[in-house]
């Protein structure tokens, strides 16, 4: 039995098509072709039928019925090489997406660490909003996101990575008092905050939509590093994770303000499409929790 043909056979009905298929195996839809062919002229069944749509497949009743036996042959192969050549089941390439919250704490050493522990491995890696490292893990763009989660799909595993408490700042060129504010005075600024498609940005537009007087002006932006450095430069007052800005603070080029509300701390996973099974992304991912906690750990020492 060809195990090349089990995956391919395997990726075309996970994704629906042949293009696809060829796209996630960097081979060219003629060879997958070829490949479902051969499978079924081996076994003796048809595996496949249009379904009318533009290059729209659906399995068969008896490929819907071989189809989790193709699944667990290739899961114990994976297991089989795992505990034969680690190194050689980790070679390849990973595509990671990654909310930029994590590019600015413990990204870098996950990324040395995953190099430590998968030499061999290639990372395709794309910094985007949450809403869009979503997308890419459903179309099986991604192999894995660290993202605001957890993804609530059936075909997504997520594991727990970090929570980071936002804390609001401003420039102390703005001059703001030094006492509780309420979210009135705050609203005398633009509100530099996340991209409009997040989590935060619903919130906290929610929340000062709720307040009579003026409409709040929001400078919104999908770059966290864009929000911090108009922070920095007195456009405006922020809400950004405590551990991005906790030198800042120290050193005075920021001011944490005592406010009446303050947004739901972020929380974030580690989250991958487990069927098919996805060994280079669940092992990655189980770095990453490491990284992360121990993280965490060290900012709770200082």
């Amino acid at each position: 039995m060809n195990f090349k043909r089990l995956e391919t056979f395997v990726w075309v009905a996970t994704l629906g098509s042949f293009r696809k298929a060829a796209e996630r195996q960097f081979t060219t839809q003629p060879a997958v072709s070829s490949r479902i062919a051969a499978l079924e002229e081996e076994l003796g069944v048809k595996l496949f039928q249009r379904d009318g749509g533009p290059g729209g497949i659906t399995l068969t009743a008896k490929g819907k019925a071989l189809l989790p036996y193709a699944e667990k042959i290739l899961f114990m192969s994976d297991q089989f090489r795992k505990r034969a050549n680690a190194s050689v089941l980790h070679s390849g390439n990973l595509r990671l997406g990654v909310s930029e919250t994590i590019v600015h704490t413990w990204l870098p050493e996950f990324l040395r660490s995953l190099h430590r522990e998968m030499p061999h491995l290639d990372v395709e890696m794309s910094v985007d909003v949450t809403g869009n490292l979503r997308a890419g893990l459903l179309d099986r763009s991604l192999d894995l996101a660290f993202l605001m989660g957890p993804v609530s799909e059936p075909s997504i595993a997520n594991q727990s990575l970090c929570r980071f408490p936002l804390v609001w700042v401003a420039s102390p060129a703005l001059n703001l008092p030094d006492r509780m504010l309420y979210l009135e005075e705050l609203a005398a600024w633009p509100v530099i905050t996340y991209a409009r498609t997040t989590k935060p940005f619903a919130e906290i537009s929610q929340k000062f939509r709720e307040l009579d007087g003026e409409p709040t002006r929001f400078f919104s932006s999908s770059s966290l590093a864009a929000c911090h450095r108009l922070t920095l430069d007195g456009v405006g007052v922020s809400s950004l994770p405590y551990v991005m800005i906790a030198h800042q603070l120290a050193s005075g080029e920021l001011v944490r303000l005592k406010t009446t509300w303050t947004p739901s701390e972020l929380s974030f996973t580690a989250s991958y499409s487990a069927a098919p099974f996805n060994p280079l992304a669940e092992t990655a991912a189980s770095l990453a929790v490491k990284v992360a906690h121990r993280y965490a750990r060290d900012v709770d020492k200082k």
